[in-house]
């Protein structure tokens, strides 16, 4: 008997001490019980992502594209929707289709704003995209000949700009104050009488068998493979005030991932990236 009660007490003590020996001490004096591992993985596991819609033309979605692993690795997942058109980015972003778009300048965001009641916002400026003029016929400005045909953006400010481009080659000349609203309706001298056809932008590069030469915005000029520095039979200064813009609504253009979006697009990884690859058809304003 006394031998089954000394063994029954020294099992009792070994398992006291296997208890006191799992247990923790909280700091008061308090056991605390083990943590389970499989809470301590939820706690450490990382934040559910963002995920960010942007449109864009190219070639910003080949920026936008670049900037993308870099975005991940700070929770934001980008994906990127490209459009060949001048109209939709827009609409998607006020519809909320998209969270943002970067294809445009500020006066065609203006006059899209005012035109169909919008309400788009700048984030921040990337790059400046110098307007040129192409032709398969002509190989100076010099060859241009009385009567030529040119083809012209027909939306209200790019029409403008292929405008004052003209005028600023000396070839037409515009009512005073006209600006970037300008239209044929604006030219005052037409010394070369050029026949100016006015097509949506995303068609130019496919009229330049039609036309003798055509003014062409640089995204679909680079999407047609010319090069605007090399092709160009001229070209806008590099100090063009079209500045393109990363556009978002006023809800979410002070978000934390718009802002990540925003910061990356001005890094100086991507100011190498656009000299490098676009070797001056695209420059940098920041």
């Amino acid at each position: 008997m006394k031998k089954w009660t000394l063994s029954f007490l020294t099992l009792a003590l070994v398992l006291v001490l296997a208890a006191c020996g799992n247990a923790k001490n909280n700091g008061n004096g308090a056991a605390e019980a083990p943590q389970n591992n499989a809470g301590n993985a939820e706690q450490s596991a990382p934040a559910e992502s963002v995920k960010l819609v942007v449109g864009a033309t190219v070639p910003h979605a080949d920026i936008l594209k670049f900037v993308a692993p870099k975005l991940k690795e700070e929770g934001v997942e980008l994906e990127v929707k490209e459009f060949t058109d001048y109209v939709q980015p827009n609409v998607q972003v006020f519809e909320k289709q998209l969270d943002a778009n970067y294809f445009q300048h500020q006066p065609y965001l203006d006059d899209q704003n005012e035109k169909n009641s919008m309400d788009l916002v700048p984030v921040v400026g990337i790059h400046v995209e110098p307007f040129g003029a192409y032709s398969k016929k002509y190989t100076s400005a010099d060859e241009i000949a009385d009567g030529a045909k040119i083809a012209i953006p027909n939306d209200a400010t790019n029409g403008g700009r292929a405008l004052l481009l003209l005028e600023k080659q000396g070839l037409i000349k515009l009512k005073e104050g006209a600006g970037i609203a300008a239209t044929k309706a604006d030219i005052v001298e037409n010394s070369k009488n050029l026949d100016i056809k006015e097509l949506d932008a995303a068609m130019l590069p496919r009229q330049l068998d039609e036309v003798d030469f055509a003014l062409i915005n640089t995204n679909y000029a680079i999407e047609a493979g010319l090069n605007p520095v090399n092709d160009s039979l001229f070209i806008e200064d590099k100090e063009s005030p079209y500045t393109n813009l990363l556009v978002a609504r006023p809800d979410n253009k002070d978000s934390d991932a718009i802002q990540k979006l925003a910061a990356a697009l001005t890094s100086d990884d991507v100011r190498k990236f656009i000299e490098e690859t676009y070797e001056g058809a695209l420059v940098p304003v920041f």
